[in-house]
């Protein structure tokens, strides 16, 4: 069986005790791809190998399930599972930095100093879509991408308005916006029920213009064809053609970090 990431460079990063692999591909200034859930999917690792075709370095750090592993319903539900039960992602729910995004933000800094660059991209999706933001506390971050963050599960009003980032995360990518002009990119599909409204509701009030928005229309009857329960939008959900929204959405993101990273 040929390996999927075979492409890729497998190496391992430590910090405070914590201790994971991760992938990379290319060369120039870093972007940290942080998977959605299940893990690295074939999908995931065409979105990495995107990232260092435009002549950046691909990371992508193995935080759960088995690298390469395509997606399944059966797949998801397992390696949830074993999240609910992790100590590197407790307190997700209760508004404090978790061990996992202290990791998250040295492998950032180490990155930096490796790769080079003015700093470096951060993406999150799914379970993972608000990391790239807490990451963003980290002066070495330079263009954060949350992409359908679904955290906290929005099982509650307040909840669906909450991005999961404590006070003191908050005023700092605030002060970052307002004095380093820290830009950071959401995306979402419109009727995805795991990233209501009311959360990039939330990104636009405490970021103003610095948060832009990408929101697709999967709206019943919608003329693109996105089905009712489109989520993923650089990676299962994605629509790889030329004029298609969920391809200028990649294309966005894409220009984004080469933008903010390889801009002289």
């Amino acid at each position: 069986m040929t390996d999927p990431l075979s492409d890729f460079t497998k190496e391992a990063f430590s910090s405070r005790n914590l201790h994971h692999d991760i992938y990379r591909r290319g060369s120039g200034p870093a972007v940290i791809v942080c998977s959605e859930v299940p893990g690295i999917t074939p999908k995931v690792a065409d979105f990495a190998r995107r990232v260092s075709d435009r002549g950046l370095t691909a990371v992508m750090p193995h935080l759960f399930g088995t690298p390469g592993r395509e997606m399944s319903a059966s797949y998801v539900a397992q390696t949830m599972a074993n999240l609910c039960i992790s100590r590197e992602f407790s307190g997700l729910a209760m508004g404090r930095t978790t061990p996992v995004i202290d990791w998250l933000r040295a492998l950032a800094r180490a990155e930096h100093e490796r790769c080079g660059g003015p700093g470096v991209g951060a993406v999150g999706m799914c379970f993972t879509g608000g990391f790239a933001l807490a990451m963003a506390v980290d002066d070495s971050v330079l263009a954060p991408v949350l992409s359908q963050p679904s955290l906290p599960f929005p099982i509650s009003k307040s909840r669906r308005a909450d991005i999961q980032m404590s006070d003191a995360d908050w005023a700092k990518v605030q002060s970052r916006a307002r004095d380093e002009n820290l830009c950071v990119i959401g995306l979402r599909f419109t009727s995805d029920t795991m990233v209501p409204a009311e959360r990039f509701a939330t990104l636009r009030e405490k970021l103003g213009d610095s948060f832009t928005a990408v929101e697709l229309d999967s709206s019943p009857g919608n003329p693109h064809g996105h089905p009712r329960r489109a989520h993923s939008v650089l990676t299962e959900h994605l629509q790889d053609r030329e004029g298609s929204p969920t391809r200028a959405a990649l294309d966005s993101v894409l220009d984004f970090f080469t933008s903010r990273l390889l801009a002289t």
